[in-house]
């Protein structure tokens, strides 16, 4: 946890010596990157740290490690690089954190100072090059002002709305001594009370509407308010629906829930929003699911209750908005409101259980995706952590994988980066070593990072990768066929899977019967170390829920 006084650091020191101090003032556990010659001052500090610096194989596999550090614990995953390279390297995974929300810190290496106003081996402008990828991006450009850019770094990161920052550290400035320098004071703003007025206003809409629906956002997890919002929903008898990126705030099982919405195609919630004549959208984010799907005639009356105004969208024309922390908000304009259940959403719900129950039991092969996801559900408590990757198994998790807690289900759905599962789950498992941990992805995405399989077997984490193998690029099949009815450079080679694990020192397992999926998953996540399970699929599915969706005229053809 970061240290709320600071803590003077006597005498003379090095620069990146300073840096490293004010790195452990921030509370930083961890460092994900790979040395480089320009950043070797900031590695040999951290010898005398107790910061634990892990060595990744790729520095996109330590933005991404960082990024889901940052989601899980609400505090800056930082990752570092060398320059040229190894910093462009870093620019999917910062991406990916600052459109996802995650707060993280990037630091890079950078030539000296002598030779940046001129063409230079490596050097490229990287301020520049990260600054519309991040919240904020400075180079450091004298010794003394470590402490303060340090400080707005990891200030700007974890403000809400949370995201990247990007530090480039010059060899030379990291070299240059200072003296009787120390980290600055940790602060952090409180989030205000909302407008009393508002909360009225908006507690008056609800008891009013006949079909109130709330659509719950990541917002709800990066305020801590899902034990908040349960409480909101059931105050006011609203089902709730969320995003991908907010999965558990209400547990699946609860009967309030109903599921998530980020499909393009009609799915069932799609059913509940159209009825709705009241949309309460709290702690969304346009970027988590484009409001031009479940708005498209801009007829929906609008609530926005979150901790920042709303963004300017055609589709999103807010009827009234509440700013302010979500916990203290939900909890006054709950207070406020009578309603009584809503019996259609109750026989929706009802529609939504049976379709994530219909594959349970099919023994079909190879496997159909919802039956892999059954399958997952069964074996993994439900506290486990599941980190999806990028692909059609994606649409999958997020439609069907029933998250009973908040941060249980980690899925990329700002930027969508496929090749995050891996490195992901390694990040998962060192904030909560004593949960199961399983990276569920696609075998595009897998062989995108798949060498951080070494960094985890090195670590002696005990993680298990799940792949939804089909030899090809499944999604991006997925929407060819919608859309033009054929297939397009689509298919791919892969490796022996089994043996490709077990070269680098982990467990390969392949599912080659569907019977026998639980019991396998059950002893790879028991294996005590790194596991992959093959598991082919058969998304031949993926048309036919498409063509499904297409032909429903009400939740009930379900």
């Amino acid at each position: 946890m970061p240290n709320k006084d600071t803590q003077p650091v006597q005498g003379k020191m090095r620069a990146a010596q300073l840096l490293v101090k004010c790195l452990e003032h921030e509370g930083v556990e961890y460092i994900f990157g790979i040395p480089g010659e320009e950043n070797i001052g900031v590695m040999d500090a951290l010898l005398d740290s107790n910061i634990r610096f892990i060595v990744t194989r790729h520095e996109q596999g330590a933005a991404f490690m960082a990024d889901v550090y940052g989601r899980l614990t609400g505090r800056a995953g930082v990752c570092m690089s060398t320059l040229g390279p190894g910093a462009t390297n870093l620019v999917t995974g910062v991406a990916d954190g600052n459109m996802d929300r995650a707060p993280m810190v990037a630091i890079a290496g950078q030539g000296a100072t002598t030779r940046m106003h001129k063409e230079s081996h490596q050097v490229l402008d990287l301020v520049n090059l990260f600054e519309p990828i991040t919240k904020y991006s400075t180079q450091i450009r004298e010794p003394e002002i470590v402490p303060e850019i340090v400080r707005k770094a990891f200030k700007f990161s974890q403000s809400e709305k949370p995201g990247a920052t990007f530090i480039d550290f010059p060899e030379n400035i990291a070299e240059m001594e200072v003296e009787n320098l120390e980290p600055l004071k940790v602060q952090s703003p409180m989030p205000p009370q909302a407008a009393k007025g508002k909360c009225r206003q908006v507690a008056e809409m609800i008891s009013n509407a006949q079909n109130p629906i709330i659509i719950a956002g990541n917002g709800i997890i990066r305020h801590g308010a899902s034990k908040e919002l349960v409480e909101f929903a059931e105050a006011i008898n609203s089902p709730v629906a969320t995003t991908f990126m907010a999965k558990g705030v209400i547990p699946s099982s609860h009967p309030l829930s109903l599921g998530t919405v980020g499909l393009k195609a009609h799915d069932l919630v799609a059913f509940g929003i159209d009825a709705a004549d009241l949309v309460i959208c709290v702690g969304y984010d346009l970027v988590e699911y484009d409001p031009g799907h479940w708005n498209p005639n801009h007829d929906k009356k609008i609530i926005h209750v979150d901790g920042s105004p709303a963004e300017v969208d055609t589709n999103y024309i807010v009827e009234a908005g509440v700013i302010g922390d979500l916990k203290d908000s939900m909890a006054r304009i709950g207070a406020q409101c009578e309603r009584e259940p809503i019996p259609a959403m109750k026989k929706l719900r009802s529609s939504i259980v049976k379709e994530l129950k219909a594959h349970a039991d099919d023994t079909a092969y190879p496997v159909k995706p919802q039956r892999i996801i059954c399958g997952i559900r069964k074996v993994l408590a439900a506290e486990d952590i599941v980190i999806s990757d990028v692909g059609a198994h994606k649409m999958w998790m997020a439609r069907m994988y029933q998250a009973e807690r908040p941060n249980t289900c980690i899925i990329s759905n700002g930027f969508a980066s496929m090749g995050i599962s891996l490195p992901g789950a390694i990040a998962a498992k060192l904030v909560y070593p004593d949960r199961n941990v399983l990276a569920v992805c696609g075998d595009g995405g897998f062989m995108m990072n798949n060498q951080e399989i070494e960094t985890a077997v090195r670590l002696g984490l005990n993680i298990t990768i799940l792949m939804f193998n089909d030899n090809k690029l499944g999604l991006i099949e997925w929407h060819q066929l919608r859309h033009y009815g054929r297939k397009s450079n689509i298919d791919v080679g892969n490796p022996d899977f089994v043996k490709f694990a077990e070269a680098f020192g982990a467990k390969g397992y392949k599912v080659e019967k569907t019977e026998d999926l639980e019991s396998i998953l059950e002893t790879a996540l028991g294996d005590g170390g790194v596991s992959l399970i093959d598991c082919p699929v058969d998304y031949s599915e993926n048309m036919k829920l498409t063509e499904r969706l297409k032909s429903m005229k009400s939740f009930e053809d379900c």
